[in-house]
């Protein structure tokens, strides 16, 4: 498989980021080379508790600056990964290498055979609740309570916001794609240059940005679609999931409003929980409130002990 790697010098410099990158191995399902898959992993090594969050898209790891403090400080293990496509992950070339199935799988192999977690907090917003929901769905026995914050698991049978359908369109029409202003455009509140340089770094050209063009198009929009009975499996095991799940979303993003209802209606585990909604956020709500975000998370974690 083809892929790109976003020179190192890229990522100098970035606000509030000033973490260690780890590097890990995953699979080329086409038989090269293994492709390398970054990560951060801060807070105690030895946790009694391990929390995974994930980006969703056009985003990377930069996106959880604000919360990967309080969430260590707190004594726990924090895995952050940057999804193939993103961050400091290998970017695969030509579009059509990325697939769902294929995003899955990744995540899985980093946080299952190379980092060998249990009893995951799982958290993930956007792409990140799709791919982390499907890792539920087939490994249920390795988490032990999942968060979900503007996101969502379809199956293709629903219709889909008309913001979801323009952010489609332009992401696949745009003769440019501007990440840092396309993410800056789904926060309540103004990103200052930097930051948006910070979204941009891992994308020095438009040949860098093959994930962020594909993943729209990845997302199950008809029954036909080839994720349909892989997300119907795993929205089987949710509406049997006892283990403690909230919902984390926001009061500002007419992409996913209203979806976590349908989580709070079909989950057993989250029956009694406290949802919260983050007053003040977007789309992108762990910009714009993460410290709010990981303070709810935290005390999701303390009314739920293992």
């Amino acid at each position: 498989m083809d892929r790109l790697r976003t020179p190192e010098h890229c990522f100098n410099n970035l606000p509030n980021f000033s973490y260690a990158v780890h590097f890990a191995p995953v699979t080329d399902p086409t038989g090269g080379d293994p492709l390398r898959m970054a990560y951060l992993d801060e807070g105690p090594q030895d946790a009694f508790e391990t929390i995974v969050l994930l980006h969703g898209e056009p985003t990377w790891s930069f996106l959880y600056r604000h919360m990967i403090p309080a969430l260590s400080a707190a004594g726990h293990r924090v895995i952050v990964p940057d999804l193939i496509g993103f961050g400091r992950s290998d970017k695969p070339t030509p579009r059509a290498e990325y697939s769902y199935a294929r995003e899955v799988e990744w995540v899985r192999e980093l946080l299952f055979d190379v980092l060998g977690l249990n009893d995951v907090t799982f958290f993930g917003q956007d792409w990140g609740s799709l791919i982390g929901l499907r890792l539920v769905g087939e490994n249920e026995e390795r988490f032990a309570r999942v968060a979900i914050g503007n996101g969502g698991l379809p199956t293709g049978e629903g219709k889909v916001s008309e913001a979801f359908e323009s952010w489609q369109k332009f992401s696949q029409e745009a003769p440019e794609l501007p990440i840092g202003r396309i993410v800056g455009g789904g926060c309540t509140t103004k990103i200052s240059d930097d930051i948006v340089a910070g979204y941009d770094a891992p994308f020095p050209d438009e040949s860098y940005k093959e994930g962020a063009r594909a993943l729209p198009t990845l997302v199950p929009t008809q029954p036909s679609d080839p994720a349909h009975d892989a997300q119907l499996r795993s929205w089987v095991t949710l509406g049997e999931w006892t283990k403690p799940f909230i919902t984390l979303y926001s009061d500002g993003d007419p992409i996913t409003k209203g979806a976590e209802k349908v989580f709070q209606a079909k989950v057993p585990g989250a029956t009694g929980q406290q949802h919260t909604t983050i007053e003040g956020g977007g789309h992108f709500l762990q910009e714009d409130r993460g410290p709010q975000l990981a303070d709810a998370l935290l005390l999701f974690m303390k009314a739920n002990p293992r």
